[in-house]
């Protein structure tokens, strides 16, 4: 059994990078290729006051990297007890006693047991000890921008979810239930799904305007996305998720919805009227028409 081990938060480039590497030894040597995670973030476990912003749901996490062509995903418990072990012990203990690993890959900034101040060259005399290799994985870059969870969130925080797709290889998803909201949008002449995010601790990308794809019971809708608190309307500070499906005007309530983000349109602002803010929604529509049938045939909705 040839295995890795991390949270991989997003299943990102960097992350195929390494998954590539696993599978392909796994091929050359006959054996099968294990991924070894976490049900919760070790950080959330060790601070209970950390709010993690998660880019994958541990369903969509298993969903990729059994894409990758993993032959096995394991989720462990992280615990504060488990937080005790050392590197040495979690080999031992783990990797060889339990899952009968005898080849361990590692990212190249991966460090794992209680002493993070150890690293690639202390896992490899651990391994000897135990009769595993540990083999490194270099780095992976896009564009000239090394790609990690970190890189991908920052660029959510900032709206660049077309960015974010380079680094992910696949765009950034987000899925919701369909709740009641004010009806102020039908109202408008665009009805909307307002949304309630399914996945505890899922980053939400910045406020604003976004073209996105929707899906819905098996089917994908082209559709303009708000993020925000919707100024004009008097909002407050409740945040709200409203998509308008274009050619769509079933009622859908309790329906999941899967947004998947294609372009950034512009940030939420405030309208001195009605009017204006129906003429601007108008102007949305139409961009992100154009944007995502542009995009239609390359699209991995």
């Amino acid at each position: 059994m040839i295995a890795t081990i991390g949270f991989f938060d997003g299943v990102h480039q960097g992350h195929h990078y390494l998954l590539r590497n696993l599978t392909t030894l796994a091929q050359q040597r006959g054996c099968r290729s294990m991924v070894i995670t976490f049900v919760e973030h070790p950080r959330r476990v060790l601070q209970k006051e950390y709010i993690p912003q998660l880019l994958t749901s541990n369903a969509e996490k298993e969903q990729l990297l059994k894409a990758a062509g993993v032959d096995e995903v394991i989720f462990l418990e992280f615990t504060v007890e488990f937080a005790k072990l050392s590197a040495r012990q979690f080999m031992q203990l783990y990797l060889k006693d339990r899952y009968a690993v005898d080849t361990l890959l590692v990212g190249y900034d991966h460090h794992f047991g209680n002493n993070q101040q150890e690293g690639f060259e202390d896992y490899q005399r651990y391994g000897k000890e135990s009769g595993i290799e540990v083999m490194l994985c270099e780095g992976f870059r896009v564009e000239k921008l090394s790609v990690s969870s970190t890189v991908v969130r920052n660029l959510l925080y900032a709206g660049d979810v077309a960015e974010a797709e380079k680094c992910l290889g696949r765009r950034y998803t987000l899925k919701g239930t369909v709740v009641e909201g004010r009806k102020v949008g039908r109202k408008l002449g665009f009805p909307t799904a307002n949304l309630r995010v399914d996945t505890p601790f899922k980053l939400i990308p910045a406020g604003g305007v976004y073209a996105v794809w929707a899906e819905v019971e098996g089917k994908c809708y082209s559709a303009v996305l708000n993020i925000g608190n919707r100024p004009t309307l008097d909002n407050g500070q409740d945040m709200s998720i409203e998509v308008h499906l274009f050619d769509f005007d079933a009622q859908i309530y309790g329906a999941s919805v899967t947004l998947h983000f294609v372009a950034h349109l512009r940030e939420e602002q405030c309208f001195a009227t009605l009017d204006d803010l129906k003429a601007q929604i108008k102007a949305d529509c139409e961009m992100a028409r154009i944007i995502l049938f542009d995009n239609e045939n390359t699209s991995q909705h």
